[in-house]
């Protein structure tokens, strides 16, 4: 019997996006220097958020006001690609951090989408549904070197139902990417600032729950997705929990980066 790699696995966590965010960063670089494992992550959003892509410009990319008015936080994400919207109360999102060089992770940029987001597409089948991979459009957007939009969306009935954005630092891959269990349309294109677009956009996006024709929980989507990304990856995933150095280094990135509004509204610009 061939023995498995070992990675970690973390979650279902809550925080809000501005910690999310620092601690999928805190993993990158720590992952970068040994001092912590190949780490699959799932976690929820509390308050809710809209996460904006690393080059997007925040009043262009959500409706400012609007999540103001409904206490809906604005956090930049350090991958590519477009506006999210993220809810604790129907959505989960997962990242992986692995090393560049792991054998698992292909070289090519479309492939390791592919490989990484194949984890998905099998939890998802495990529910019971028909997922595919499918290329976005365009097929890549790179934002700044190692930074990339949306390469692979993931669809069933012919809908988007995960997106996924990558980065590349310090030697580590983190790709990370939003699954939708349920959704309010209406308040997710409010503040987007796409009401305008909302017929549209309802023709292009499935959730779970509507593909099953039931509700389903969180714990049994988090189950499937940790068995998709073992079968996917070959690995076998450890629960774990974040350790006190991770949470250290997430905290002080919060301070100096996440939590700041030359970050978050400003824009990239003044990033080391």
């Amino acid at each position: 019997m061939v023995e498995l790699e070992e990675w970690r696995l973390l979650g279902v966590d809550v925080y809000d996006g501005y910690m999310n965010m620092a601690i999928d960063e805190a993993l990158m670089r720590l992952r970068s220097e040994g001092r912590c494992p190949n780490t699959v992550r799932l976690y929820r959003w509390k308050p809710p958020a809209v996460s904006i892509g690393y080059s997007q410009r925040a009043e262009k990319a959500a409706n400012l006001g609007a999540c103001k008015q409904l206490g809906i936080d604005v956090v930049r994400r350090m991958t590519g690609g477009g506006a999210v919207y993220h809810d604790y109360r129907w959505e989960i999102t997962y990242s992986v951090v692995v090393d560049e060089d792991n054998p698992k992770i292909p070289k090519d940029l479309l492939q390791s989408y592919m490989v990484l987001s194949r984890g998905i597409v099998e939890g998802l089948r495990r529910l019971g549904l028909d997922a595919k991979m499918e290329p976005s459009l365009p097929l890549c957007s790179v934002l700044k070197p190692g930074k990339y939009g949306p390469l692979v969306d993931i669809v069933v009935n012919g809908r988007k139902i995960c997106g996924s954005a990558q980065v590349r630092r310090w030697g580590v891959v983190l790709q990370h990417g939003t699954l939708l269990l349920d959704a309010d349309f209406d308040l997710m294109f409010k503040a987007l600032g796409i009401e305008d677009r909302a017929e549209e956009m309802r023709d292009k996006i499935t959730t779970i729950s509507g593909e099953l024709g039931r509700k389903v929980d969180f714990n049994e989507v988090a189950d499937a997705l940790a068995r998709g990304f073992e079968e996917a990856l070959e690995v076998k995933l450890n629960r774990g929990w974040i350790g006190s150095e991770e949470m250290e280094l997430a905290s002080q990135l919060l301070r100096e980066k996440y939590g700041q509004e030359w970050w978050n509204l400003q824009g990239a610009k003044r990033e080391k």
